[in-house]
Order: structure tokens, then C-alpha cells, then sequence
């Protein structure tokens, strides 16, 4: 098994447009302001997964002043990253995250962001927590949106070749 943990905050835009957010669009006055999406809790998603088998981080790997990456959706850091796991030859067990947001208020969103996440680590949504707290007045408070995440890594069970099945049947 292995364990990554990752972490991503993200301020308040001054403009408006979509709040994105475990992947999908939130209905909220301000967006995140960030090079990509601002997803943080993708992000930290990301470098959880990739933290857990030694990789580069999100920052690393896809540079926020690189014009390549600018608007992308955080989804894709996230296929990414799963892909490196899985050529590692591991899999995802779960996935534990919190986000730490006073507004706008998470509880009707958090099934549809654990049935996102799932799809994209191809695991069950029972497999993916979504939590939410609110800061208490502390920073980042009103001013924007951070989180955490914790995954844990299985060794992925191996298919066999071609060869060895066709000897069973």
C-alpha cells in the first residue's frame, strides 16, 4: 500500500464565472482564480495521487505561468495522475478529502463530487469522501477556498497474458 497527501488553496476571483469544485460547477457569485480551473479539491486530489508513488507535483508537472494549461479543467490533472499510478501498477483503495470553504455551502454538491471523482479514479463513489468544513473566521475565510486530501494506493492485481488464460479454458 502506499498513502499520498495533497493540499491546494485558491483565492477568490474578482471577476465572476463558474465555481469549479470536485469537478463539477457550483453555483456561487466568484470563481476561484488560478491558471487552470482553480479546482482545488482536484488538485489536491492530484497530488495526493501523485505524491503517494514519489511523482513531481501538480505545480511541476503542469506549470501555472505555461500558456498550455491556462483555463484547463482540473479533470484532466486528474486522468493524469491516475494514469502515472496505474503504469506504476497501482490502483486506488479510497480516497479521504475535506474542503475548508465559509461559502457557498457544500452538503447538496458532495454526491455528485464523489460520483465525478469515482468515475475518474474508477472507483466506487462509497470509496470517495467529501467532507466539509468551514473555517471558524480563519484564514482563507471569505477570501477563498482550500483543501486536503489523503488517498491510499493498492497494488494493482495483474491480468494475466493472453497465453495463461487460453490454458484454462
Amino acid at each position: 500500500m502506499r498513502i499520498g497527501i495533497g493540499y491546494d488553496l485558491h483565492r477568490f476571483d474578482r471577476a465572476s464565472g463558474p465555481l469549479k469544485l470536485g469537478g463539477i460547477a457550483i453555483s456561487h457569485p466568484r470563481r476561484l482564480a488560478g491558471h487552470s480551473d482553480a479546482d482545488v479539491l482536484l488538485h489536491a486530489i492530484t497530488d495526493a495521487l501523485l505524491g503517494a508513488i514519489g511523482a513531481p507535483d501538480l505545480g511541476e508537472l503542469f506549470p501555472p505561468g505555461d500558456p498550455a494549461y491556462k483555463a484547463m479543467d482540473s479533470r484532466r490533472f486528474v486522468k493524469h495522475a491516475y494514469l502515472r499510478i496505474r503504469r506504476a501498477g497501482w490502483r486506488v483503495g479510497n480516497v479521504d478529502a475535506t474542503v475548508v470553504a465559509d461559502a457557498p455551502k457544500l452538503s447538496p454538491h458532495k454526491t455528485r463530487m464523489r460520483q465525478v471523482i469515482g468515475r475518474l479514479l474508477q472507483v466506487a463513489p462509497s470509496a470517495v469522501s467529501v467532507k466539509a468544513k468551514t473555517t471558524e473566521g480563519l484564514p482563507p475565510g471569505k477570501r477563498g477556498i482550500a483543501a486536503h486530501a489523503v488517498v491510499l494506493l493498492k497494488k494493482a492485481r495483474r491480468r494475466p497474458h493472453a497465453a495463461h488464460r487460453d490454458r484454462r479454458r
